[in-house]
């Protein structure tokens, strides 16, 4: 047994070395870290090995036969080797390549779409129909665009008030029919109850004469304040007088004769002052400082 196993490994071996002596040299890892790499052509050869890997896992999401699970890790693998392409992308630009971030086509599905995502994160696939994920990129229908006042206004014409509801010929007639059949109602109605009362089967109701309130309360006339407002008047004092009292008139009268003699006596010289004397005395007129 062990020598079998010594003999297959000595055969590996040199299966090995052959592999290796035909191309010269071993099979290149890839960098864990895009930093490490310092050679321009090697950085572009590293993202074109990612791009190869993310367009395989792409097509093998396309099957969604493959279950829940596995078409998850599918494309979180994808997303994974999509940050790792940017960093040997920014990589590429730190060495004087193009920036493939500005430069580089969209990210499109099979259909042509370009691939939905939210902040980052990608969804390819059948990946895009799992629960939960369809719901992310259902868009409500936008809301019906609102309607100005202006625009409501061009609607509102005569129509709308229902001011030429009766010319399409249709109304007046259906009105005059339910107004026929609503007066022959009445009428029979009226003859009907004009044969029962003939008939003395309807008696007029007799209308009850009101009873007196035999609760009411008669105003007391002899009350307390009645008495207390009589009394008050009787206390009050009475004036009499015994010489006239002027009216109102003769008041305003006097009032507006002394105006005019002040005035006179202010302003007019002495020879109007004696003229005008004389004019009442020859009138029978007494002036006010006499009076």
């Amino acid at each position: 047994m062990h020598l079998q196993e010594s003999v297959e490994s000595t055969t590996l071996a040199r299966w090995r070395a052959a592999q290796v002596g035909e191309t010269g040299k071993e099979r290149e890892r890839r960098p864990y870290l895009a930093s490490e790499c310092r050679e321009l052509p090697k950085a572009e050869k590293w993202r074109m090995q990612i791009i190869r890997e993310i367009a395989k896992k792409v097509a093998q999401i396309q099957n969604a036969g493959l279950g829940e699970f596995r078409i998850r890790d599918l494309n979180d693998e994808i997303n994974k080797l999509l940050r790792e392409k940017g960093h040997w992308e920014a990589q590429i630009r730190e060495l004087g390549g193009p920036d493939y971030a500005k430069v580089g086509p969209r990210m499109l599905d099979h259909e042509g779409k370009e691939v939905p995502g939210n902040r980052g994160y990608k969804y390819f696939g059948a990946a895009k129909e799992l629960p939960g994920v369809r719901e992310l990129f259902e868009q409500e229908p936008p809301p019906p665009p609102r309607k100005t006042r202006a625009e409501l206004m061009k609607d509102i014409d005569a129509d709308y008030y229902g001011y030429r509801d009766d010319d399409d010929g249709i109304l007046i007639p259906l009105e005059q029919n339910e107004e026929r059949k609503a007066i022959a109602a009445v009428v029979a109605e009226y003859k009907r109850k004009k044969e029962l009362s003939l008939q003395g089967d309807i008696e007029e109701s007799k209308e009850e004469e009101e009873e007196d309130n035999i609760y009411a309360v008669a105003p007391d006339v002899d009350s307390d304040e009645d008495e207390s407002h009589a009394v008050e008047e009787a206390l009050q004092p009475r004036f009499i007088a015994h010489v006239p009292v002027p009216s109102q008139l003769e008041v305003k009268e006097a009032l507006l004769r002394r105006k005019k003699q002040e005035l006179l006596e202010r302003y007019a010289s002495e020879t109007l002052q004696n003229e005008a004397e004389e004019a009442q005395d020859l009138l029978g007129v007494k002036t006010t400082s006499e009076s």
